[in-house]
């Protein structure tokens, strides 16, 4: 008997050990075809049959169909998409679609839309090897993320540039003081040298952020909204420059509010402006006007610093709503890679954030697309938390009452800094 406990004990005992050194072959069959990642998600997750994206509206053109084909050929996954205006129609859509089920997996969305769309549960966090992110700048990388977490890919990014009428100006200045010198010369009556849309803050950040002004201050764990560079003595100094253009008559007053962004485009297509700050939307209709332009970077400010525009990164995004988080990365992943990302230039012309794609032809013998390119080295991302969202307004009033000349820049901005916390603490 005693004999048969033991026989029975090793037994079980070898037994064991083939069990330990089998390989799982539960988790061989779930890994999903194409698969190299090994991650948990891509364990368990089944394969779709079809996955849903929106694009924005008027920016699929052709190529999208392209990078379709090519994802449906390699994965066997059908995938349709829908053109929906990004900037508001989307998230709006999403926030109906989302708990009615009928969401898409995969929606496109301005960075600085991320941090609200986090906090409403949209979308969901990504993860990606790191060869993946190699791929974009470092910057076009940090907008897609919120509390150290990352939750797109970046498709395209666009920042504020230097554009000059060739007929007007030889050659783009390498300083601000050369063109403030050029402007002097060149202004009377309703001919202007430069023009800028420095009562607005998404222009103004570029001399305010050149000058050491900033929105939040960056820290290890991201940004702090209690530590606001606004009215620092940067940014006073800043401030106390745009000032300057308007006062000395540089700039007309019917930029100022509103309809600036009209009139100066107005101004510039008439032919009676040498040169602007806008940003890559407006290169068409300016050669639309018969304007031959040219473009660059911004000038660096008198303080010797480039300007740091900001800059506003487009991305892929995939929904908290799909069923299939692990196959709609893998579709981003596709959409972003270099070969599409070229593909989307060359047929919407907006710049993608592909790193190795800067010295490609297409990109590099464009002069518009080069300047993007340039500038974005020094361009920061706007701010992608919700607490960005009571800055616009108290800005825009006090860079329009600097504007205007009603206030000077330290009690206009100290007055605007003010607001901003009181609607953070209220609102967040």
């Amino acid at each position: 008997m005693k004999k048969n406990w033991l026989v029975l004990l090793l037994a079980l005992f070898v037994a064991m050990i083939v069990a330990a050194c089998a390989p799982d072959r539960e988790e061989q069959a779930e890994t999903p075809e194409g698969s190299d990642s090994g991650t948990e998600q891509a364990v368990t997750e089944e394969k779709p049959e079809k996955l849903v994206i929106w694009e924005d509206i008027d920016k699929s053109a052709g190529w999208l169909e392209d990078a379709i084909a090519s994802f449906e050929e390699e994965h066997g996954i059908q995938v349709e998409f829908k053109e929906l205006n990004m900037a508001d129609a989307i998230r709006d859509q999403l926030r109906l679609d989302g708990p009615a089920g009928s969401a898409p997996d995969i929606v496109t969305l301005p960075h600085d839309q991320i941090g609200q769309v986090v906090t409403e549960g949209l979308i969901q966090e990504i993860t990606v090897e790191e060869d993946i992110l190699a791929r974009y700048s470092e910057s076009a990388v940090s907008a897609q993320m919120y509390n150290g977490a990352l939750y797109g890919l970046p498709k395209a990014t666009e920042t504020p540039v230097f554009i000059y009428n060739k007929a007007l100006m030889e050659e783009a200045p390498a300083t601000m003081d050369e063109l403030y010198t050029f402007s002097k010369d060149f202004t009377s009556g309703d001919n202007y040298g430069f023009l800028a849309l420095w009562d607005n803050f998404y222009f103004s950040h570029a001399v305010l952020g050149g000058m050491g002004g900033y929105v939040f201050k960056e820290t290890a764990d991201g940004l702090d909204r209690e530590d606001i560079g606004l009215n620092n003595e940067g940014a006073v100094e800043g401030a106390d420059y745009i000032q300057q253009w308007y006062a000395e008559g540089l700039f007309p007053k019917a930029i100022v509010g509103e309809t600036g962004g009209a009139a100066m485009d107005g101004l510039f297509n008439d032919g009676k402006v040498a040169s602007v700050m806008n940003g890559p939307w407006a290169f068409q209709g300016m050669r639309d006007a018969g304007i031959d332009i040219g473009v660059s970077a911004m000038p660096t400010l008198p303080n010797g610093e480039p300007m740091k525009t900001f800059m506003g990164v487009k991305g892929w995004n995939v929904t908290a709503f799909t069923e299939y988080p692990y196959w709609s990365t893998k579709l981003i992943e596709h959409l972003t890679s270099d070969e599409v990302s070229l593909a989307r230039f060359e047929a919407v012309s907006e710049i993608p954030a592909n790193v190795a794609l800067v010295e490609d032809p297409a990109i590099a013998d464009n002069e518009g697309a080069k300047a993007v390119a340039l500038q974005s080295q020094y361009a920061v991302p706007m701010p992608n938390i919700p607490e960005m969202g009571e800055v616009w307004g108290p800005m825009a009033s006090a860079l329009q009452t600097i504007a205007t000349e009603k206030a000077d820049a330290k009690s206009a901005l100290d007055e605007a800094v003010d607001q901003i916390k009181t609607n953070i603490e209220t609102n967040h």
